[in-house]
């Protein structure tokens, strides 16, 4: 066998419809885009959400707030789970994502106050809840802004 005597399998390739090439075709005269109407037209394409000229649904929901587009989430974690630690432990996201608590953290992590701590521990995170930071001191170990 040889290079030039390579075809593609039977049935796998199809030619192109061509339009406007006389009626027996069945795409000619119009083309397949049937009599005049937007979609007829040449560029006559709506752009997305466009729904007719009637006020789009995007519109129409009411907003709520603010919404800051650039905030990044910050992946939480709670009390409890640092008590998988040993006591005089440092936990950051690293020592977490070892552990297996948490998969990943893209943008920082935040420690959130339920349940409770019995180990003394160092945790150095993005954010703390005032009241993960008063249970981790009360357990006698350092909350760590990083």
């Amino acid at each position: 066998m040889k290079l030039s005597e390579l075809s593609p399998v039977l049935g796998s390739t199809q030619v192109g419809k061509r339009k406007g090439r006389g009626i027996a075709t069945g795409n000619g005269k119009t083309g397949g885009r049937g009599h005049k109407g937007q979609k007829a037209r040449s560029g006559g394409k709506s752009r997305l959400g466009f729904e007719g000229g009637q006020m789009p649904l995007v519109r129409r929901i009411p907003k709520r707030g603010f919404n800051n587009i650039f905030a990044k989430p910050l992946t939480a974690v709670n009390v409890a789970c640092l008590n998988r630690f040993e006591d005089g432990a440092v936990v950051d996201a690293a020592a977490l994502i070892e552990m297996g608590i948490i998969s990943n953290c893209p943008n920082g992590l935040k420690v959130l106050s339920n349940g409770t701590l019995t180990k003394k521990i160092t945790v150095k995170a993005a954010a703390f809840s005032e009241s993960a930071k008063e249970k981790i001191e009360q357990a006698g170990g350092k909350a760590e802004v990083v």
